[in-house]
């Protein structure tokens, strides 16, 4: 194989060859801007606008230590002080830490494992404009006083409209799914460029380990993210239409909300900690001046992690009358959980015992991380008892112990990163006086105001409570707590001088200034839009301790796709497990389609709040149109390819194999799709078999015949799409088009059925729990029939315009995936929703 161009290493060639990789990967200016999809410029815009968030969250802390400073306070009125804590909470945990956390793995993923770009650029740029839009239609309720005010965990029935009767849930509801519409598309990105595109030679086991923990926190996104939407699409529909999901009355039940709400939220915790974890990995070794100790068992821990999060979530529900045997299951878990955190613990010390550290100001705020994080840990498993967790759920206890976890856990690692890889941001070093000066403010102020808040919690303060009266003991914490935020925040503000006086003033940083041993270091400081001018070939985890001449090598073009003549955005499709080179990934260049895509669904999401129906259905059709629209320019497309040659020894692009990246990204939002409806089935089966109030009619209202004819119908067309990809994979195309055609046909049929189904049904959906969540399921089913039926009808039209066939096979197989998950779950769904009810009966 060929891994680097002779031609481009020539002097005369290299000039070249960098102003041909600027005309492809360019960034344009002015208004064209918007249309940018490169990862770096995206990961800062995610970055920049989480900071902002921050900012307004950190306001709303202020308004709240100000109002419970003193006893008998009317600085905020209740209601104002309720919306106040919601949108703290909503703002810190949906709008600042996960978005910054991810605009940082979108930043360094492709440099750290030296790629180019992300596999799904496009896909990332919608994510980052749903961020924006729906992070602003949520802010903009507390500039018309409706902001919620039931909690950032909108407990039911404090959220419903009985005691909720304006917008303010609304907001939440709407712009909180908008705004995980963006972690879903960051998740699916990462988890698919880490595992496709790293570089030649990058085997799993020799991967960065922020790579690991970025990957880890993907896919539980990924998993734990749809719990939550489902949650808040049936919220929002109890609320605008009636639907008694959570209203005992009708068969619902508060309950599910919380089982839904923390399915997603205890992994959640996990998911903000994970990326700060691999920031205080990456960091320590550096300075250390050794490699980690314990890599293997690293890795261990982070995967022993991420599955174990998602056994905790009834770890925040012990005080709602869950049975014995589940809270000691829960609390045996919770408990569990310490093992993986202390191994990593251990490693990092071991690391720092063993080498011989440099207290820089990235490591400052490493070891106030471990300081902090530790005395987490250990409330955490405190909390994890149940007797003591009873005595103290709902007072500041839990709140100082939750700042401990997270702040502690994820802003002092973050902060440790943003130093660390500031050089690589801007150029310059960071002035490691003002830097320290704001770090022991914060250091301070942090404890001073948290760990005082375990006291009061301890003396019976509490939470969400707006005022109190004086001579409960509880003044003078309250007191010292709210100075010490205040200390805190003049920290965070000189940090925030820092970073802004340093691009300008800061000294000029040379290469590699920490003498680091990953990629990310190998590029220009700043980075081009490029990346690297060469992808190299890696075989081990430190490629700049022990090759310092990489960069310069890469630079000048002496490694692989040292070329860009053909007009094309490339990288290295790799092996997921042993890093040899696969394809040539050719990425889509800059678009206004995710843009024009993410305005059409802002517009679904402020119709839905209006209660303007009509115009929301037309959103959502502008918004498919945008997005049939992008998804034409692909693969073989002129716009997506214009050149598919390939320099001799290279191996094919991608769109011309069977083993695409858009076939990881289909099988990946198929798992999130998945968690979404087996959070449905567990909807269904808790409300049939938990709440009282649950009324099943003693005949199925759902005809199984017409729903076995649907179900076959869809049987009939996977087999045309699997039928079609076996033959493209004997290099047969000859009625490529009609197989197409017909699968699209069946698709139809087969949402035709549906329809007549839900009309026969005649289903009371504003009335009893079992009707309405017939109803979810039923239009779940229709929506992926008629996906199915459009995408293969496209597949149907690309083969007439010679974008799919023998010469470009590759988009059949990935819909025929689609199929088979729609297959799949639509004959699960006729059996617990027709078959069993009239098998096991009410």
């Amino acid at each position: 194989m060929t891994t680097r161009n002779p031609e481009a290493t020539g002097p005369e060639n290299l000039q070249k060859l960098h102003d041909d990789l600027s005309d492809v990967w360019g960034n344009p200016r002015g208004l064209k801007a918007l249309t940018i999809v490169n990862h770096t410029t995206l990961g800062l815009r995610f970055m920049v606008t989480g900071m902002a968030f921050f900012l307004i969250g950190g306001i709303l802390a202020m308004l709240i230590r100000t109002q419970i400073a003193t006893p008998d306070q009317n600085f905020l009125t209740p209601d104002i002080y309720s919306q106040v804590t919601t949108m703290h909470g909503t703002v810190m945990m949906f709008l600042f830490a996960i978005p910054i956390l991810e605009g940082l793995a979108i930043y360094m993923i492709p440099k750290m494992i030296g790629a180019r770009d992300l596999v799904c650029p496009r896909l990332t740029a919608l994510g980052y404009w749903c961020y924006l839009f729906g992070g602003i239609i949520l802010s903009f309720s507390m500039v018309i006083e409706m902001a919620p005010n039931s909690g950032w965990f909108m407990y039911t029935p404090l959220s419903s409209s009985e005691y909720s009767p304006g917008l303010g849930s609304d907001f939440w509801l709407l712009g909180i799914t908008f705004v995980e519409i963006s972690a879903l598309s960051a998740g699916v990105e990462l988890v698919v460029s880490i595992l496709r595109t790293r570089t030649q030679g990058m085997a799993l086991h020799k991967m960065p380990l922020f790579a690991w923990y970025i990957l880890a926190m993907a896919l539980m996104i990924v998993v734990g993210f749809p719990p939550l939407i489902l949650g808040s699409i049936l919220l929002e529909l109890e609320r605008a239409v009636g639907m008694p999901f959570f209203e005992v009355a009708g068969g619902g039940d508060p309950v599910l909300w919380q089982h839904l709400f923390w399915l997603f939220g205890h992994p959640e915790v996990y998911i903000i900690f994970l990326p700060a974890a691999g920031i205080v990995s990456t960091i320590i070794p550096v300075f250390a001046g050794r490699p980690i100790v314990g890599y293997g068992w690293v890795v261990f821990a982070i995967t022993v992690m991420g599955f174990i999060s998602f056994g905790l979530w009834v770890h925040h529900m012990f005080t709602v009358g869950i049975p014995q045997l589940a809270q000691a299951f829960f609390s045996a878990a919770s408990m569990l959980v310490a093992i993986p955190t202390g191994i990593q613990i251990f490693a990092w010390l071991a690391t720092l015992w063993l080498g011989k550290p440099k207290m820089k100001l990235p490591m400052l705020w490493i070891v106030g991380f471990l300081v902090i994080f530790v005395c987490g840990g250990l409330t955490g498993v405190m909390l994890a008892l149940v007797p003591f967790n009873w005595q103290v759920h709902d007072t500041h206890f839990v709140v100082a112990h939750m700042h401990y976890v997270l702040v502690g856990g994820m802003l002092f690692p973050l902060m440790a990163g943003i130093y660390y890889w500031l050089p690589l941001f801007s150029g310059r070093m960071p002035s490691e006086t003002i830097g320290k000066w704001g770090f022991w403010l914060v250091f301070i102020g942090f404890n001073a105001t948290f760990l005082i808040m375990h006291w009061t919690g301890l003396l019976g303060m509490p939470r969400r409570v707006y005022t109190y009266d004086t001579g409960f003991g509880w003044d003078i914490f309250n007191l010292l707590s709210s100075v010490g935020s205040f200390v805190m925040s003049a920290g965070f503000a000189m940090v925030l001088i820092d970073i802004a006086l340093h691009f300008r003033y800061g000294k000029p940083a040379k290469t590699n200034p920490w003498n680091a041993d990953t990629l990310e270091w190998a590029n220009q400081l700043p980075p081009s839009p490029y990346n690297f001018v060469s992808l190299p070939s890696v075989e081990t985890r430190h490629p700049l301790w022990e090759y310092p001449e990489l960069p310069q090598q890469m630079q000048e073009g002496k490694h692989g796709l040292a070329a860009a003549e053909h007009g094309r955005r490339e990288l290295w499709g790799t092996d997921p497990l042993t890093g040899k080179v696969r394809e040539v990934i050719h990425l889509p260049g800059n678009s206004w389609w995710p843009l024009f895509a993410a305005m059409a669904l802002a517009v679904v999401c402020i119709s839905l709040l209006l209660r303007w129906y009509p115009l929301a259905g037309v959103g959502v059709l502008i918004a498919i149109g945008f997005l049939l629209r992008w998804s034409w320019e692909n693969g073989a497309h002129p716009k997506a390819a214009p050149d598919a040659k390939v320099m001799p020894g290279d191996p094919p692009l991608h769109s011309r194999t069977m083993d695409g990246p858009g076939l990881w990204a289909m099988t990946t939002a198929m798992i999130a799709n998945g968690s979404f409806f087996l959070s449905y089935l567990f909807g269904w089966f808790y409300l049939w078999t938990v709440s009282p109030g649950w009324r099943m009619p003693d005949a199925s209202p759902l005809s199984l015949v017409a729903l076995v004819v649907a179900g076959v119908a869809l049987l009939g067309g996977s087999a045309l799409m699997e039928s079609s990809v076996s033959k493209l994979r004997k290099q047969q195309d000859s009625g490529l088009a009609m197989r197409l055609y017909g699968a699209a046909i069946l698709g139809a049929l087969q949402f035709a059925l549906i329809l007549w189904v839900m009309w026969r049904a005649d289903l009371a959906v504003t009335e009893t729990s079992h009707d309405a969540i017939l109803m979810v399921g039923l239009y779940y089913a229709l929506l992926h029939s008629a996906l199915g039926a459009v995408i293969s009808l496209l597949q149907g039209m690309r083969v007439g315009y010679r974008y799919v066939g023998v010469h470009a096979p590759f988009e059949p197989v990935v819909v025929a995936y689609f199929w088979r998950y729609n297959a799949v779950v639509f004959w699960i769904l006729i059996v617990a929703l027709a078959v069993l009810p009239r098998v096991i009966g009410s």
